[in-house]
């Protein structure tokens, strides 16, 4: 990057430390207008920053107002920003007052530096980097965009917290652009379109992270898992059905138990070693393996792909739970290969090339990236089994399986499972968060746990590589990611409801009737208004609805026997057959067009 570039938004470094310095503006106008509010964290994120905070009152837009205005005035003041160090005892005393800064100050490692910023009267425990001056940062050019609740270090038995969030600017054009984009991204966002359109709700009696899908977010659902299964089994795939949870003992031998006991649903008391404990499944891998283990294999029998729709759980925090996308609850579109290490590149290419072809129909692929997620060496024995000789092995081989393919990717560092490196196929949100839509991941460590043996063409028992893997990932978020791709009009093909037949009269019903019937036999979905509404509201519905095709009939249909078709953009396709409207319904339906 060039010197001029270094202090620019252009540069990711400078505009995490431009935004860290704004948390730290935020939280000294928050003091000077409420001094008994206390302070927790305050990061810079991938999208400005928030900071939280333990008010006796709850914050409302007013307060997030005068909070802003309070800012301008600490950016107008041009305070210097300065760093100092205390030793361990003065760093408690000097935060007496903030409870929350005191646990972090005696949670930090002994010998550890303890820093602090100091901008006029205000003074925050901080690793930083930060700004030289409050200066820096433009008042008129910055927003809080809003407050939510959260738990102190994501832990539902800890404090509850308010977590107020921002972003600035260099200018204010740029904001306004931002701020323009955001709105947008807002009438997009599933967790209030998916809710409008009714693909799916939540209730507080069911608990948080466990969404109940309504009829039409339970069709697109079906249609996608019977579309990947079907796809599957042509790909060589085996299909299993294993059990929603099994006792702490596979856990255990798998490794999940001592690497991933936080995020399990735990049925029993762990400690008690007389009573039998389960837990919830929050992956497939240990079950499906016990396919492979039914009788001896030979080499012969390799690769075995075993494919399964999977339901799973997961233990979230609370605080991270987001409509489809972040669930307790879950179902994917699960898959392990079990292989001799000759075939690892070939299956693996095989592994990759079907979640393009699938992310690709779906229309998805083309805002993905490509993440090579490896271990830490730092940390081996906390999260991760194997040594470093079995990881550095791993990691190479992988490496040279996504050269080989020429895909490009990022690294991203202790980001790998527990047992082996993996390739995160990653996708953003409309408000930029990212996660993971697809994972394919390279295991040489658990086969040797389980004693998944094969015999060699040279008689000798040998130890297989098994490819964790999933074709679509999992349905709830690619139905989020669909309603906020598609701005809840899906492509025809994955509809709920496909056509609408909008009778002009009461006197069309009965013809309006048999075609919808008609189209349902052909294996469309279809339904008919029957409503004695006007045709415009009856049209202007089904646009709200999204249904890809409204076909209206009235006297002169009926009188030529003919459909007049309208596309939910609007378009009138102007009066034809049913059996041309069947046909260019079909093909669209058949090559899974993306309109």
């Amino acid at each position: 990057m060039s010197e001029e570039n270094l202090y620019t938004f252009e540069n990711p470094e400078y505009r995490h430390t431009y935004w860290h310095s704004c948390s730290h503006i935020m939280a000294q106008a928050v003091k000077r207008l409420w001094p008994e509010v206390k302070l927790a964290i305050g990061p810079a994120i991938d999208e400005g920053w928030y900071y939280d905070l333990y008010a006796p009152f709850a914050f409302t837009p007013e307060h997030l107002d005068q909070i802003e205005a309070e800012m301008r005035k600490i950016c107008k003041e041009k305070l210097k920003i300065e760093r100092f160090e205390l030793p361990r005892d003065e760093a408690l005393k000097f935060m007496a007052d903030e409870p929350f800064k005191v646990e972090l100050i005696n949670d930090l490692p002994e010998g550890e530096v303890i820093s602090f910023y100091k901008q006029g009267e205000f003074t925050d425990l901080c690793a930083g980097p930060h700004l030289d001056s409050t200066g820096r940062v433009k008042g008129n050019a910055l927003k809080l965009t809003a407050c939510n609740a959260a738990y102190w270090r994501g832990d539902s038995s800890r404090e509850t917290l308010q977590r107020i969030y921002g972003v600035a600017f260099p200018k204010k054009e740029e904001l306004d652009e931002y701020l323009t984009k955001r709105a947008e991204a807002l009438k997009r966002d599933h967790n209030k379109l998916g809710r409008e359109l009714e693909f799916f709700t939540t209730v507080d009696v069911i608990g948080q992270g466990l969404p109940v899908l309504l009829p039409k977010g339970a069709r697109v659902v079906q249609l996608l898992q019977r579309w990947i299964e079907d796809l599957e089994q042509k790909k060589g795939y085996l299909l299993t059905k294993t059990p929603l949870m099994a006792k702490s003992d596979l856990y255990k031998i798998s490794g999940h138990w001592d690497h991933y006991l936080d995020g399990m649903f735990v049925l029993g008391d762990p400690t008690d070693e007389t009573k039998e404990c389960f837990a919830l499944r929050p992956m497939t891998c240990p079950f499906q393996y016990q396919v492979f283990l039914n009788r001896q294999r030979s080499y012969r029998d390799l690769p075995m792909r075993l494919g399964e729709t999977s339901t799973l759980f997961r233990n979230e925090d609370s605080g991270e739970m987001h409509g489809l996308i972040r669930v307790r609850q879950f179902t994917i579109s699960e898959g392990h290969l079990i292989l001799r290490p000759d075939q690892l590149e070939e299956e693996f290419k095989g592994c990759l090339e079907l979640a393009k072809y699938c992310l690709g129909t779906l229309g998805l692929l083309e805002d993905c990236t490509f993440r090579f997620s490896q271990w830490d060496p730092s940390n081996p024995n906390n999260k991760y089994e194997g040594t470093a000789e079995q990881w550095d092995e791993a990691q190479r081989v992988m490496g040279q399986i996504l050269d080989d393919l020429g895909v490009e990717y990022t690294v991203g560092i202790d980001e790998a499972a527990f047992y082996g490196p993996k390739l995160d196929i990653q996708y953003h949100n409309v408000f930029g968060k990212e996660d993971t839509l697809v994972t394919i991941q390279i295991d040489m460590l658990l086969a040797q746990r389980f004693g998944m043996y094969y015999i060699d063409e040279n008689g000798e028992k040998a130890l297989p590589y098994i490819i964790h893997r999933t074709s679509m990932g999992c349905y709830e978020r690619t139905l989020a990611y669909l309603i906020e791709k598609y701005a809840g009009a899906l492509p025809c093909w994955m509809c709920p409801e496909q056509v609408r037949v909008l009778p002009v009269t009461d006197r069309a019903l009965e013809y309006a009737k048999g075609i919808e019937a008609r189209l349902t036999e052909m294996g469309f979905r279809a339904t008919t208004d029957s409503r004695g509404e006007k045709i415009g509201r009856k049209i202007r519905d089904a646009q709200m609805e999204k249904v890809p095709y409204m076909v209206v009939v009235g006297d002169r249909d009926m009188e030529n026997v003919t459909v007049s078709p309208r596309h939910r953009s609007g378009t009138d396709l102007g009066a034809m057959s049913f059996d041309d409207f069947a046909a260019m319904l079909r093909d669209e339906v058949e090559t899974k067009a993306i309109k």
